[in-house]
């Protein structure tokens, strides 16, 4: 086998993990603890994997898909928490993605309506509970709360929306259900429905 297909083989067998760690992997909450600043940190396995809403007019042209990915966190330390989302956007050839760290560039949509996503300063722990999926991307930590999460898991729909660089908006939906994923990520976290 020569040089140049070994790169190609490991790189169409990670596709592979990946599209097999959307599914059901990312249903267990994990948590770690960062020995450097003593920060408990709850996160997913897996983070939740959205498809642009273009999905079958991209593969019909032959165009790369856009893929976004979500990803709740709780950071804790001494019993005092805070909580984030981390987001992560990973655009194909149709439309570009503006800055998703510019003030309005991303919304949530839920049954309830739309949220408009602050962005936020992480804290600084040794590595972040998500790894970026692809290095073109853009990642970023937006504003979360209890009551925003919990909103989230019992959002039958659940969509993000980036301002592309053309002003337009360029919509994401999950590619499998999200309520038992953020739900269970709410318990684990002693957040209930109450």
């Amino acid at each position: 086998m020569g040089p140049m297909r070994l790169p190609l083989i490991q790189a169409v067998l990670g596709v592979g993990l990946l599209a097999g760690c959307g599914g059901q992997s990312s249903i267990k909450p994990a948590e770690i603890l960062d020995e450097r600043t003593g920060m408990t940190v709850g996160a997913l396995q897996e983070p939740i994997e959205f498809v642009e809403n273009v999905q079958n007019a991209a593969l019909a042209t032959g165009k790369r898909t856009s893929f976004a990915y979500l990803g709740p966190i709780e950071w804790n330390r001494s019993g005092e928490s805070s909580y984030g989302l981390w987001i992560h956007v990973a655009p194909g050839s149709d439309r570009q993605v503006g800055d998703i760290h510019a003030p309005g560039a991303v919304t949530l949509n839920l049954d309830a309506g739309k949220l408009v996503l602050s962005p936020i300063e992480a804290p600084k722990i040794g590595a972040g509970p998500y790894r970026p999926i692809a290095s073109w991307g853009q990642s970023g930590y937006f504003e979360l709360n209890p009551e925003m999460l919990k909103r989230m898991a019992a959002s039958e729909k659940l969509a993000l929306e980036f301002r592309a660089v053309d002003e337009s908006t360029v919509d994401f939906t999950p590619s499998h259900e999200t309520r038992t994923t953020l739900t269970q990520f709410a318990h684990a976290r002693a957040i209930t429905g109450d």
